[in-house]
C-alpha cells in the first residue's frame, strides 16, 4: 500500500491510481525493467538544494539531471545534490530514496523535467522500494503544480 499520507491525499482528491508491487529494487532503471514500464515513463525523484533550500527534481528514470541547466533556469545562485543524511528525516514514513514526487505534501518546490510532462501517465515510488503508484500525469500536475522545465538529458545506452 502506498504511504498513508500519499494514499489519503489521492483518495481525498478522488484521483484514480493503481499500486504496482514489484521485487526489491533501489535503482529507478531496475524498477522500470522489473515492472515493464519504459524508463521514460517512470519518474525518479532527485533531491536537490537550490540556494540551500531543499527541492525535488522529478525526471524519467532513464534521464539524468543537468544541474547547470536547472541552476540557470531557476536563477539560483547555488545548486547541489542533497545527500541522504540531509533529507531522510523530511520523509519519516518513507524508505530512504523512495519518496514520492509530491513536494507539496512536504512543503517543498517540485521541478518536473519537460520530457516527463509529455507522458499521459506517471509512475513513481510510493514510499517503499517494492511499490509504485501509477496515475494520470494531468492529475499529478493538477495536485502538485510543479514547475516544468527542460533540465534533463537521456542517459547513454
Amino acid at each position: 500500500m502506498p504511504i498513508k499520507k500519499l494514499k489519503n491525499y489521492l483518495d481525498e482528491n478522488n484521483i484514480e491510481y493503481i499500486t504496482i508491487r514489484h521485487s526489491l529494487a533501489f535503482n529507478a532503471q531496475r524498477v522500470a525493467a522489473t515492472t515493464h514500464i519504459p524508463g521514460k515513463e517512470l519518474a525518479k525523484t532527485v533531491m536537490i538544494k537550490l540556494d540551500g533550500k531543499m527541492a525535488m527534481a522529478v525526471l524519467p528514470a532513464s534521464y539524468r539531471v543537468r544541474l547547470d541547466v536547472l541552476k540557470e533556469l531557476t536563477g539560483a545562485k547555488t545548486i547541489e545534490l542533497a545527500n541522504e543524511m540531509e533529507f531522510k528525516y523530511l520523509f519519516p514514513e518513507c524508505e530512504i530514496g523512495a519518496m514520492p514526487p509530491f513536494g507539496n505534501l512536504y512543503d517543498m518546490e517540485v521541478f518536473v523535467a519537460a520530457s516527463l510532462a509529455e507522458d499521459t501517465e506517471i509512475a513513481f515510488n510510493a514510499g517503499t522500494h517494492v511499490e509504485l503508484t501509477r496515475m494520470a500525469y494531468a492529475d499529478f500536475e493538477r495536485l502538485v503544480q510543479p514547475v516544468v522545465l527542460a533540465f534533463s538529458t537521456a542517459l547513454a545506452s
